[in-house]
């Protein structure tokens, strides 16, 4: 690995830190978009029986608001369970859009280092054409300037798409995995507000 980051220079540098930085926030992503923290199984469960037990108090609200992102937008509606439906779905869809701005945190970044990594290895790719081309000279070719530059162009066009590759299917699964997450509150919320108007049992 030393011998290549020697053969290729700085060009290759770029490269490396994108690796880095999708590498850590993949694993990142990773452990914090499980399905047991975001949208844990029981918790509506558990919100329904006590506010049919106990009605809503302030430290229910507090205790389920501290639960997970799904309890944020359960909490929210139960600040408001006494106000109308309308009322109550708006402070629902609030919170709810803050939680997936926090979910979607790191995305962007991981989608632009996807985006990005052909592009800067394309520039490697010139560098290395530049450096061919310079080998020529009136005497004949630099062997060792020559061979720089196919090092060059080959290591960075390569290494872009081997950061591009995973890095763009990752983005693309967490994407879907919280657009399922989005769903799955959605539902949960809807039936909070309609057993609490009455509209439905269970």
């Amino acid at each position: 690995m030393f011998a290549i980051i020697q053969a290729v220079g700085w060009p290759i540098w770029p490269l490396i830190l994108a690796s880095v930085i999708a590498v850590a926030l993949i694993i990142e992503r990773s452990i914090s978009l499980r399905r047991s923290r975001i949208v844990p199984t029981g918790l509506l469960d558990k919100v329904l029986a006590d506010l049919r037990q106990g009605g809503v108090s302030a430290q229910m609200i507090e205790r389920v608001a501290g639960h997970s992102p799904l309890g944020r937008v359960l909490a929210a509606g139960l600040r408001n369970v006494g106000s109308s439906r309308e009322v109550m779905k708006e402070a629902i869809e609030e919170t709810g859009r803050a939680v997936v701005h926090e979910l979607e945190r790191f995305l962007t970044t991981l989608g632009t280092i996807a985006a990005i990594s052909p592009l800067m290895g394309l520039l490697g790719t010139i560098i290395g054409m530049i450096d061919i081309f310079a080998s020529q000279g009136v005497s004949g070719a630099n062997p060792a300037q020559l061979a720089q530059g196919i090092s060059i162009a080959l290591y960075t066009t390569g290494l872009g798409l081997i950061i591009a590759i995973p890095a763009m299917i990752f983005w693309r699964h967490f994407r879907a995995l919280i657009d399922s997450f989005v769903i799955d509150m959605e539902q949960q919320a809807i039936k909070l507000v309609e057993v609490a108007h009455g509209e439905r049992r269970a």
